[in-house]
């Protein structure tokens, strides 16, 4: 272990940016849940990071306005699609969902496939680069979340389809660049998941297994030189498992 690499300097904007984006995707991870769309994250986070590396080939600038813009309006093609598909064939959105995901997560492979860097773009955009982030950089995708959150809560009950697929390709896209899509996954679905059966404060111990799995990993990654999304995609599901487990033995007891 090497408890020298604890550096809060890198560890602290790290910790924001996975907080910044467990602010949007644990209440939107439950409604994710409760249609039963789980794996629509995968898809639309593919497509935005499809939007990338599209954008990227074109010759735009890494993390200039014109790639955000690409990745954006990829993503709110794709929940565009979603959301119509659900309504005209809602016994088949599942399978169109992981349809969705294998097209983009192909296409990517595609464009990237003459692309001397592209094994890197690709393991970038899966594993994310979290460890690379600043305060400074952060401003913006805090902004954005915390007006998508606004959003979420102030439409409450009336939300309905558009409403919530709009909001969700947004929220993805700001998150897929800061943390990859396999965090992507794991925020939005590991706490929703370890509290479905919590009786009382559901979002704020979802909230606090968010807080918890960013935290443990980024902590592990450090002291083991691991790298750092997987690390946090694990600590997570372990501190959702355990916090499920408890739970449940608490339910028993009574």
């Amino acid at each position: 272990m090497n408890f020298g690499a604890l550096d809060a300097g890198i560890l602290l904007p790290a910790l924001a940016a996975g907080l910044i984006v467990a602010a949007t995707h644990v209440p939107l991870g439950m409604r994710v849940l409760a249609r039963g769309i789980v794996f629509i994250d995968l898809a639309v986070a593919q497509i935005a990071a499809l939007g990338v590396v599209v954008a990227d080939y074109a010759g735009f600038e890494a993390h200039g306005a014109a790639v955000q813009l690409a990745a954006l309006t990829a993503a709110l093609c794709g929940a565009g699609v979603l959301s119509w598909t659900e309504k005209r064939w809602p016994e088949l959105q599942e399978a169109l969902i992981g349809v969705a995901f294998v097209l983009a997560a192909t296409a990517a492979i595609l464009v990237l496939a003459h692309n001397p860097h592209g094994g890197e773009n690709l393991r970038d955009l899966l594993s994310g680069q979290i460890l690379w982030v600043s305060f400074g950089s952060l401003v913006v995708p805090a902004v954005a979340s915390a007006a998508i959150l606004v959003a979420w809560f102030a439409v409450g009950t009336r939300r309905g389809s558009a409403v919530f697929y709009v909001l969700f390709a947004c929220a993805v896209t700001i998150s897929v660049q800061l943390v990859g899509i396999f965090l992507v996954f794991a925020t939005l679905i590991v706490p929703a998941l370890a509290t479905r059966y919590a009786t009382a404060r559901r979002m704020a111990k979802a909230y606090a297994i968010a807080i918890a799995g960013y935290t443990l990993g980024l902590v592990v990654s450090a002291l083991f030189d691991a790298p750092s999304g997987p690390a946090v995609v694990w600590t997570m599901a372990a501190t959702g498992a355990v916090a499920a487990i408890a739970a449940r033995r608490r339910r028993v007891e009574r």
